[in-house]
């Protein structure tokens, strides 16, 4: 698998260099993260087991390296890991599903 700590200190190294180049980009991304993340009607925990089962539903290493840190400073257990990562192998799933529907249709308005 991937050495996560390494990675993620990679990455950050890398979103710096970024955001040397392209400072408004980085800082209207920063202020997007941050509104999402502000305080409000979800505590911290929950905000990142979801952000973790989004990470997994849109195949982001970079998103599952900073968010599993995250995770364990919020003082997420492995239980509620899993039961948020069950949620997204189901909406994987069920999106494959919607899909597959979806391929099907276009054979039958194609063969029409």
């Amino acid at each position: 698998m991937l050495d996560w700590n390494n990675y993620r200190t990679e990455l950050m190294q890398r979103v710096g260099d970024y955001a040397t180049l392209s400072p408004d980009t980085v800082k209207g991304y920063q202020a997007l993260a941050g509104a999402a993340t502000k305080p409000g009607r979800l505590d911290g925990k929950t905000a990142e087991l979801i952000s973790l089962a989004v990470a997994v539903t849109t195949r982001c290493d970079g998103c599952i390296a900073i968010h599993a840190q995250r995770a364990l400073q919020q003082g997420v257990t492995q239980e509620e890991l899993a039961d948020a990562l069950s949620v997204a192998i189901a909406m994987n799933a069920g999106a494959a599903m919607v899909y597959t529907a979806r391929a099907l249709d276009a054979i039958t308005a194609t063969k029409a």
